[in-house]
């Protein structure tokens, strides 16, 4: 019984210093995590270049196996840790995690998989919890909830776009023609299309005086389109925000790791396990 206990009490405190950044050593821990990610970086980024390779080529190979072996103890630490182990690896940070540290194994079969250790640099992701900047990735998720309950209404307006794009693509065709670079009702859509979004790359352009009254007409009407689901995700992300108060800064489930987003949280949002700092 007391083995079970003490095995649960390191765990627990690993726990802490991992997934949390509450306590001194976990916001050490995450500091040092995040040095060596950038260092790795840095080192995948001069392996690229051949003149820099070929005179360090020694070296960038000995730091990148031990940035890689530093990688893999982390990873599997933080299966150790937690209670259910599958909950972290399919999580999107696990999913990182294993696709930045397998590539340097890779490159004994496969030649040139270790430059997908870039994957590294989405692991920075991590800084929003070691600067307690929790209250940015409640925004995140507040702007997330936004985009998820205003879909509908923003399909119908693509699907309006689209429908006003096909329109005016087909009367700039009947207009300007193949003679004037619109060889057909496609093209003519493609043109519409970068025009009312205002990238206008020029490949194509009105001749006539009507076509290009036409095109005025798009190009005022693309100014209005851009604000229109700019104003309904506005809508649904101030409401939103009105139903989420109390975030709380650094507090992870002991569990499966996921973020605690209020301060009087008794259990876990994700998988509903008891928070013991609760």
């Amino acid at each position: 019984m007391e083995d079970q206990k003490t095995d649960k009490d390191w765990r627990y405190k690993l726990h802490a210093i991992i997934y949390g950044t509450h306590t001194r050593a976990g916001k050490i821990f995450d500091i040092v995590l995040l040095v060596v990610i950038v260092y790795s970086i840095i080192v995948v980024m001069l392996e690229s270049l051949p003149r820099f390779d070929e005179k360090y080529h020694a070296f960038l190979n000995i730091s990148e196996w031990v940035v890689t072996i530093l990688f893999t103890i982390e990873y599997i630490l933080r299966l150790v840790c937690i209670k259910k182990p599958w909950k972290y690896v399919f999580s999107f940070f696990g999913i990182v995690d294993f696709l930045s540290t397998i590539p340097k194994y890779l490159s004994f079969f496969l030649v040139g998989s270790q430059y997908i250790t870039a994957f590294r640099a989405l692991r920075l992701l991590r800084v929003f919890r070691i600067l307690k900047l929790v209250r940015f990735v409640g925004e995140s998720n507040n702007l997330i909830r936004a985009l998820r309950a205003s879909r509908t209404k923003i399909f119908i307006f693509v699907f309006f776009v689209l429908v006003i794009s096909v329109l005016l693509g087909t009367t700039m065709y009947l207009i300007e023609g193949p003679e004037h670079g619109f060889n057909s009702i496609p093209h003519s859509v493609y043109w519409t299309i970068v025009t009312l979004t205002t990238v206008g790359y020029g490949d194509i352009s009105p001749e006539t005086g009507f076509g290009q009254i036409i095109a005025t007409l798009i190009m005022i009407i693309g100014y209005g389109i851009i604000a229109v689901p700019t104003g309904i995700v506005s809508a649904e992300y101030a409401s939103s925000k009105k139903e989420l108060k109390n975030v709380d800064e650094g507090r992870c489930c002991q569990n499966c790791g996921a973020e605690i987003m209020r301060s009087d949280a008794h259990f876990c949002r994700v998988c509903g396990y008891k928070l013991t700092d609760a």
